[in-house]
């Protein structure tokens, strides 16, 4: 696929590990996404290695600091080669703002977290935040949009609505991805890759349901041919 929808989130505490799997992958079918356990295991030669490989690269680091701070590892990140950089929408406009500046409009793209999949209501009022998930979702991707930054991470519940909110011309990245019958694990506001996609989302991040299967390149594949169906 010249676009591929998927990124697989590499969750793994080694790069042996993620090195592994990513053997049994190909950049055609998938993007990767390196989080926080292990780019602090192995940091930026493992992001390296992965690009050599022809991957495309979402350094899921979800930096929320002072802007100064958040702006120059934006800086950092983006020098890598990375194709995606997210921010937590949460650290506000001067941060948000900080981090568009850092960045080259058209080297990464840099998106923002809006809420994670694993909050539910009762968590929001336990950080003083009023109002259903759906409702902070788009205020956040409203700050986002007026930021200049690409897009948002969301849930693919919410993703119906932001896109009639704010249009076409905004990147929707979507984790709390499962199959049918999958377990929903540590996540709360999840769906299916088909329904995520009906519900306007540009982008699916999908772990256990590849980095578990006995055929991960097999079940990519297969993702993919079911997604190829909804947006031609």
């Amino acid at each position: 696929m010249h676009d591929p929808r998927i990124i697989v989130a590499l969750d793994f505490s080694s790069a042996e590990d993620a090195l592994r799997l990513a053997e049994k992958l190909e950049p055609r079918f998938c993007r990767l996404k390196v989080g926080k356990e292990l780019f602090t295991a192995a940091g930026p030669n493992l992001v390296e290695k992965l690009m050599l490989k022809g991957f495309d690269i979402f350094l899921d680091l979800k930096f929320h600091d002072i802007p100064n701070t958040v702006a120059n590892a934006c800086k950092v990140a983006a020098n890598l080669g990375v194709w995606m950089i997210n921010v937590h929408a949460l650290g506000g406009r001067k941060m948000l703002l900080a981090a568009r500046e850092a960045i080259t409009q058209g080297s990464s793209k840099l998106i923002a977290v809006t809420l994670l999949t694993s909050m539910d209501e009762n968590d929001l009022a336990d950080i003083g935040l009023q109002g259903n998930p759906e409702q902070i979702v788009e205020r956040l991707a409203r700050l986002t949009k007026d930021c200049a930054l690409d897009g948002v991470v969301c849930s693919a519940l919410e993703a119906a609505n932001l896109r009639h909110q704010i249009g076409e011309d905004f990147c929707l990245v979507t984790p709390g991805i499962r199959l049918l019958n999958d377990r929903a694990d540590d996540q709360k506001r999840i769906t299916t890759p088909r329904q995520a996609i009906l519900n306007g989302s540009n982008y699916l991040v999908i772990g256990r349901p590849i980095t578990q299967a006995n055929e991960p390149l097999l079940m990519c594949q297969q993702l993919n041919s079911e997604i190829s169906e909804l947006i031609l």
